[in-house]
């Protein structure tokens, strides 16, 4: 698919919505990767990795590696107006959290896994 056509062809709230279930694949893949653990160890460790807080830190530190599009699919996703809220952080964190969830939809999406790994490794750098 086009980037062009792919970065628009979905809302930032659908890239968003996607993404969100993309990232916690790739989180998922990783802790099992680390050996077999009771479930509710995993959903502990889990949480460390896409809490709204966790997030936002990683937003800022992969923002200087990203290509140009992919800054300007983050912003949209970080500016988008929701209406749901985070109960566990500030508006701020939340936002930015939706802004690299974004990203992840829009990568998922125009079918670029490697690009995807890629950004996920530099997410894991942060915990």
């Amino acid at each position: 698919m086009d980037t062009k056509v792919g970065k628009h062809r979905y809302s930032a709230q659908c890239l968003a919505y996607m993404g969100d279930a993309v990232f916690e694949l790739h989180v998922r893949q990783r802790l099992l990767s680390n050996g077999n653990r009771p479930v509710n160890i995993l959903n502990k460790q889990a949480r460390q990795y896409v809490s709204a807080t966790a997030q936002a830190k990683m937003y800022h530190h992969i923002s200087p590696f990203l290509t140009p599009d992919e800054q300007a699919v983050m912003r949209r996703g970080r500016n988008l107006h929701s209406e749901s809220k985070s109960k566990n952080a500030n508006t701020s964190d939340y936002r930015h959290a939706t802004g690299l969830e974004t990203l992840f939809g829009y990568l998922f999406v125009i079918d670029q896994p490697d690009r995807l790994a890629t950004i996920f490794e530099l997410c894991m750098e942060i915990k």
